[in-house]
């Protein structure tokens, strides 16, 4: 029973990170214009959904893995296989949402890494790269002794629940600050210049502002 109640939640979990990537593709298809790839400002579209797949969603799911009650009998291997897939996978779609804002901000002349959103993201990818790499050369290559491996394990599932949460805190204040940036009384320098420039398929004020 108590197994049947962890899948449902698992479930439960795995529907509403779908739907979190769901209405964020949403938003900024239907209220900000819709994707590119150009380094104009539907080029920065791309950036909330691909931080949200990656970072919380794809990321939730490989932390899970070692949660399931299959993973505790039977060998490791296939589950320490689909965990490092998960966080590769994850890892892909983040160096892919940042190239986007990164790339969009070079174009635009935008500074970069200039608000509290941002400090938090870079934060969040560098120690995901570091834990990744530290996962994949202590836990997946056969060469790491068995102490070694016991004694950073506490440290891997520390962190790896850390980044986590830096993750959900760096998207919630990315969204916020991107509804902030909406008002048009809150919109200056560069910023306020494109957001002059007008978005095919975007909402029309005063519509556009609950974007």
């Amino acid at each position: 029973m108590a197994a049947g109640w962890f899948y449902l939640t698992c479930l439960a979990l795995g529907s509403l990170g779908s739907l979190c990537v769901l209405f964020t593709a949403y938003w900024m298809r239907y209220w900000r214009g819709g994707f590119a790839w150009d380094g104009s400002l539907l080029m920065f579209n791309w950036h909330p959904v691909l931080m949200v797949a990656g970072m919380v969603v794809l990321y939730g799911a490989a932390s899970l893995v070692y949660r399931l009650p299959q993973s505790w009998v039977g060998p490791k291997l296939p589950w320490k296989l689909l965990h490092t897939g998960l966080h590769l996978a994850a890892f892909m779609l983040t160096v892919l949402g940042l190239f986007a804002v990164f790339h969009f901000h070079n174009h635009q002349n935008i500074a970069n890494l200039y608000s509290l959103h941002s400090w938090l993201g870079i934060t969040a990818v560098f120690l995901f790269a570091c834990q990744w790499a530290l996962g994949f050369a202590i836990f997946l290559l056969p060469w790491a002794s068995a102490w070694l491996r016991s004694l950073l394990k506490p440290i891997h599932v520390f962190f790896g629940t850390s980044i986590l949460f830096l993750a959900m805190a760096s998207v919630i204040s990315g969204i916020n600050e991107k509804l902030f940036f909406s008002l048009p009384c809150c919109v200056t320098g560069n910023e306020a210049d494109v957001k002059q420039e007008r978005l095919p398929g975007a909402a029309s004020p005063p519509e556009a502002l609950l974007s």
